[in-house]
């Protein structure tokens, strides 16, 4: 335990009465004009009195045992949300307790309502509250929490620095996937904005055999079952379960780019999450591969609602690198990696110069497997692009903005002239979009 030891404003004032009073006696001897024994030697006896009792005090406080702390909070925190943290503290000081609170936070998590104070009676317990809001993912280390005390006579406060170690995860923001499970899923998909299409051919896989109904179609009736039973069976399918989608999410520089409270980056592990949580409930399998990470992380495709757990515990201290995003031998590794073949969704953000690299890395990998490629794009491109212009500045803005789109949108048409589909959005639209496409391939038998 570190302990500072610092004078309290009483004190401050006391001494600054005695040195206001000791420049006037100063100041009168200095005159010559007389002053009355008694005064001087009052004013020598209070000087020592004070002395005395800000160093019995001083004893008193330092005599003083710190209380007991402990810190509740969660394991685990999501991204960019309010939590509730709880400090309970013990004492057993013979006297009422009075003291002030601040936890020392890591850096990284945003706190509210610190400091606290609370008073104590002998042999009271009490707890003390304040929130938590993660501004990036990772694991967070808690080391000591601060505390203030003041002495009996109130002339001396003592900070005080208890060692209160914990930790907790920050990870993306998934509060809204499980809080979705409380819903119907088509009713929660429609709630983000996911709108699903309707089918325009039949399931994959046979599922049943059931009475013929109103509604079916003529290929639906199983004509030998229907002489057995005499009366008309149809064949009941269902969408084909049991395929994999392996995420493919670019770690590199170009995901550094800030879209609000959230990166590229965390916007692009929130979409995957989302699209993670929708397909493993359709039973299909989920992995992911980075590329351009200090890090190389892979999670074999895996069904199962275990694998969102997973994948939570694989990505959540990913953090982007300075490097650029090597296509070609990301494609390279997946492919020796992912022998079946899958639904590749690539999560990047494209330029104009990935053109031939990005193209033949694509091509390569959709010889195997259905690839998919997400190419976000800023805000304040579409904000300049919308915005009137009326100086030169804002001209310059302007066509840069446009230029930049037009090379952009140059590159999504090569890529889809030659099969592969591309997504220009946004970052804040990457999730139900994707869970859009996803569906809506799944349901035509696209995958």
């Amino acid at each position: 335990m570190k302990q500072l030891l610092k004078p309290s404003r009483s004190l401050l004032g006391i001494l600054l009465a005695l040195l206001g009073l000791a420049i006037v006696l100063g100041s009168l001897n200095a005159l010559e004009i007389a002053v009355p024994a008694k005064t001087a030697s009052g004013f020598v006896a209070v000087l020592v009195a004070v002395a005395l009792l800000g160093l019995l005090d001083a004893v008193w406080l330092l005599r003083r045992p710190s209380p007991r702390l402990q810190r509740q909070m969660p394991g685990s925190l999501a991204l960019g949300r309010w939590s509730e943290v709880r400090m309970d503290i013990e004492h057993d000081s013979p006297a009422t307790l009075t003291l002030s609170l601040h936890d020392h936070a890591p850096a990284g998590l945003a706190t509210e309502n610190l400091p606290q104070s609370i008073t104590l009676r002998p042999g009271q317990r009490g707890e003390l509250g304040y929130r938590l809001r993660p501004l990036k993912r990772g694991r967070f280390q808690f080391e000591r929490c601060e505390i203030n005390l003041p002495s009996p006579l109130r002339l001396w406060q003592s900070r005080r620095y208890l060692d209160v170690p914990g930790s907790t995860r920050v990870y993306p923001d998934f509060a809204r996937l499980y809080g979705g499970q409380l819903l119907a899923v088509d009713n929660w998909l429609s709630q983000i904005g996911v709108r699903q299409r309707q089918r325009r051919g039949l399931g994959l896989e046979f599922n049943q055999l059931r009475e013929f109904r109103e509604g079916d179609s003529l290929r639906q009736i199983d004509w030998k079952a229907t002489a057995r039973q005499r009366t008309p069976i149809a064949r009941e399918y269902q969408d084909e379960r049991d395929q994999q989608i392996v995420f493919l999410l670019d770690c590199g520089r170009r995901m550094r780019s800030q879209d609000g409270d959230l990166s590229h980056f965390d916007h692009a592990l929130n979409a995957c999450l989302l699209l993670s949580y929708v397909a493993l409930r359709q039973g299909d399998a989920v992995g992911l591969c980075t590329l351009a990470s200090e890090q190389r992380r892979y999670l074999a495709p895996v069904k199962g609602q275990s694998q969102l757990s997973q994948l939570l515990n694989g990505v959540y201290d990913l953090e982007c690198s300075q490097r650029p995003a090597d296509y070609s031998q990301a494609v390279r590794e997946l492919l020796v990696r992912q022998k079946r073949r899958a639904l590749i969704v690539l999560i990047t953000n494209l330029r104009d110069e990935d053109d031939e690299e990005l193209l033949a890395a694509a091509k390569q990998l959709g010889r195997q497997h259905r690839v998919l490629v997400a190419s976000l794009r800023e805000d304040v491109l579409d904000t300049l692009r919308q915005t009137s212009v009326q100086t030169h500045d804002e001209a310059l803005a302007y066509c840069a903005a446009v230029d930049f789109l037009n090379a952009r949108a140059g590159l999504h048409e090569r890529l889809s002239a030659h099969g592969i589909p591309v997504l220009d959005v946004r970052p804040g639209e990457l999730g139900p979009q994707l869970v859009s496409r996803y569906l809506s391939w799944k349901k035509a038998g696209a995958l």
